[in-house]
């Protein structure tokens, strides 16, 4: 008879863990529940994410080309940039414009103009919408 209750645990095993006679039951602490974790825990140690991002705008207005590493860190750290260039020289408009263009191509973002000598920079987690200012001064005569 052994053999076949044998056969039959081998094809059909039962649910219930064989225990053996010759070894001590360990105890084997349960994990606890995601849920049981959090209610062990203050409730002023929970954050809710979407309550603590902020859109931050920074205006800039930069006079030479040196101010522009101060603006690039605004924009690594995902700040939207409103960049006045009215008071910089033609010769450091150009060259602030051209960094800027590369940092906001490698994290993503994007440069547009938005009136004449003003521009705004975005990171990639902003989006811009709005008619293509661009062209619209371009077709008034202004050389962006």
């Amino acid at each position: 008879m052994k053999l076949f209750d044998n056969m039959k645990e081998f094809f059909f095993p039962s649910d219930e863990p064989e225990q053996k006679s010759d070894h001590k039951s360990q105890d084997i602490p349960s994990v606890p529940s995601i849920e049981e974790q959090l209610a062990g825990h203050e409730s002023g140690n929970i954050v809710n994410i979407q309550a603590t991002a902020q859109l931050q705008v920074v205006l800039v207005k930069p006079e030479v080309f040196t101010d522009a590493k101060a603006i690039a860190d605004h924009l690594i750290s995902r700040k939207t940039v409103v960049l006045n260039l009215e008071t910089a020289s033609p010769e450091n408009r150009r060259r602030i414009i051209d960094f800027l263009v590369g940092v906001s191509y490698a994290i993503s973002g994007s440069l547009k103009p938005v009136a004449n000598l003003t521009y705004i920079i975005t990171p990639y987690n902003v989006g811009f919408i709005g008619d293509d200012l661009a062209a619209e001064l371009e077709n008034n005569g202004v050389i962006i």
